[in-house]
């Protein structure tokens, strides 16, 4: 089985998913956490009033009024029709573009910017291609907020020997068996690598655990 042609579909996939829950998205109404709230945070006030922020990608906006309602601006990116058109009922006055991660084309145009929930869902392969995007979208010393999912190593290892039992062209670490389709879970000694390669520095980091999971918190800037 072709991996390039196995991840193009797993992206589809992804996409179609986040589509169909769309519509329904914003009814759980999940607080945005403790944690997560801590981290939007320092990048809006990292920035100046009036400075504008990437939200990459932005879902539904569910993060939008923590910069708005700060004084600032935001731009949101989404690779989901359906989460932009959400989004776009939301904050009909926000820039809003269909755009990947992998395919971020932004030249240094922000004072910050931040990916939350969202790295789960880039293969190996462009986790650099990603980081750079991200580096290169914000103005130099500008804040980058990552978030980076983390599930139990046995099921990382369990999980992997099945998909290669039944023939898919896996690296270890992903994940077919979580909710919406393919994750990657690398390990965190792997990001901080990718990370140091793309000039990046951690400037803070924090690791928050629910019940069959959990986040690594990153606030990255450029390496001066």
């Amino acid at each position: 089985m072709d991996r390039r042609a196995w991840l193009a579909g797993q992206r589809a996939r992804i996409e179609a998913h986040y589509d169909r829950r769309s519509s329904s998205y914003d009814d759980d109404d999940v607080p945005i956490t403790p944690v997560h709230r801590r981290f939007i945070e320092a990048v809006v006030d990292s920035c100046p009033l009036g400075a504008t922020i990437l939200d990459a990608p932005c879902g539904t906006g569910r993060c939008f009024e923590l910069a708005l309602g700060a004084g600032r601006n935001v731009v949101g990116i989404d690779q989901s029709t359906g989460m932009l058109a959400r989004a776009r009922d939301k904050y009909s006055k926000v820039v809003l573009r269909r755009l990947g991660l992998e395919e971020l084309d932004f030249d240094h145009e922000f004072h910050a910017a931040m990916c939350v929930d969202a790295m789960e869902y880039v293969p190996p392969e462009a986790w650099p291609v990603v980081l750079g995007n991200l580096r290169r979208a914000i103005h130099p010393g500008g804040l980058l907020y990552l978030t980076v999912e983390q599930i139990d190593q046995e099921e990382v290892a369990d999980v992997f020997a099945e998909a290669r039992a039944a023939g898919a062209p896996v690296e270890y670490g992903e994940n077919l068996r979580r909710g919406g389709g393919y994750h990657f879970y690398p390990a965190p000694a792997r990001v901080l690598g990718w990370i140091e390669r793309e000039g990046l520095e951690v400037v803070r980091r924090d690791v928050a655990r629910a019940r069959n999971y959990g986040y690594l918190h990153l606030l990255l800037r450029e390496r001066m």
